[in-house]
């Protein structure tokens, strides 16, 4: 019954749930880490000491640029190695988009296939851009892949980067 009652109350706009979610609040923050041996309070420099956490431990390694006619693959003729590195063209990215379903996205919160069919006019320029530079490439546009961090407390009082669990809110194609 208390149960039943604390979930109740808490869906209302009382003062127990502004209580509850103040106490939360107040838990969850973070006011001062521990950076090289030292407390810092500065909240500029406890986000750029976290970026630069983050950073180091999850950077991206430079890759070699890997072709077809670099003897990565030994079956196939010069000719159609050539065929394979070469640029798609507008009308091949246009083909290939209206090949897919007009219905299917990522996830629940991306386009599909049929808005970029409809916005084709307004969309066309850039999205062809943005294919045939990951042709170029091989990297997708900065912007693309963007994961915003949120950082929680593992427990009260929390006092260094280890101590704070990453929880990610990704906007992103990754597939």
């Amino acid at each position: 019954m208390s149960r039943s009652r604390l979930a109740k109350d808490m869906d209302k706009n009382t003062r127990y749930f502004h209580n509850i979610a103040s106490t939360r609040r107040r838990n969850n923050r973070v006011d001062a880490l521990v950076i090289n041996g030292r407390l810092v309070r500065n909240q500029a420099r406890i986000k750029i000491a976290i970026r630069e956490f983050y950073k180091n431990l999850y950077h991206q390694e430079e890759s070699p640029m890997v072709g077809f006619r670099d003897g990565l693959v030994g079956m196939i003729s010069e000719e159609d190695a050539a065929a394979l590195e070469m640029l798609p063209s507008a009308e091949e990215i246009r083909d290939a988009v209206w090949d897919c379903e007009s219905s299917r996205a990522p996830e629940s919160d991306g386009y599909n296939f049929n808005f970029i069919k409809k916005c084709r006019d307004q969309i066309e320029t850039e999205f062809t851009a943005a294919v045939v530079g990951f042709f170029q490439t091989s990297r997708l546009p900065a912007d693309t892949n963007i994961t915003w961090v949120a950082l929680t407390p593992k427990f009260i009082e929390a006092k260094e980067i280890k101590d704070l669990r990453p929880i990610s809110m990704v906007c992103r194609v990754y597939r």
